[in-house]
């Protein structure tokens, strides 16, 4: 099962913001068991989602130099089903950040419809303690979530000018 629940970002704005989509395909796992005859995207999925948003949003603050973890979801409110064939919008903007972690205001849509509000703690591990529990290896930023934020700052980088045209000669 694939454990990347966004599919790409369509904007970011370093320390502030960054909205991505998911496409729901009917050919992802947990679409088969869940349920049978209704298949809807498990609400535990859509947070991790947003969790990754946000998640990617605020290790990028420093750099990754620390590992953020999902502390706490003190507040989340699903509004109705996500199912096959639909496209999530995660939208997550920063709070509040401090050297030991952030606080993350989520919304999920579907088109103009709400799916889901949420409110994410982040904490930050100093790095003795990330190596201690999880060795040096950065398990939060992962190679396919690399790829994920460098196409995220290309959608946030000015695009250079078009490349100006000789004027015509009469």
């Amino acid at each position: 099962m694939r454990w990347i629940w966004i599919d790409r970002f369509t904007a970011f704005e370093p320390g502030k913001s960054a909205t991505a989509v998911k496409c729901l395909s009917a050919a992802e796992d947990h679409f088969a068991e869940h349920f049978p005859g209704f298949p809807v995207m498990p609400a535990a999925l859509i947070l991790e989602g947003l969790a990754q948003t946000g998640g990617i949003l605020v290790g990028e603050v420093n750099q990754f130099r620390e590992k953020v973890v999902l502390a706490k979801i003190p507040f989340a409110k699903f509004h109705r089903d996500a199912t096959a064939g639909e496209v999530l919008t995660y939208r997550a903007d920063v709070l509040d950040l401090k050297p030991e972690g952030a606080i993350v205001k989520g919304t999920v849509t579907c088109g103009a419809d709400p799916v889901c509000d949420a409110e994410i703690f982040f904490a930050h591990l100093d790095q003795n303690r990330g190596r201690q529990m999880f060795g040096d290896f950065n398990f939060v930023f992962s190679g396919e979530l690399a790829n994920l934020l460098g196409m995220a700052k290309l959608v946030a980088s000015p695009s250079p000018d078009p490349p100006q045209l000789p004027p015509a000669t009469p």
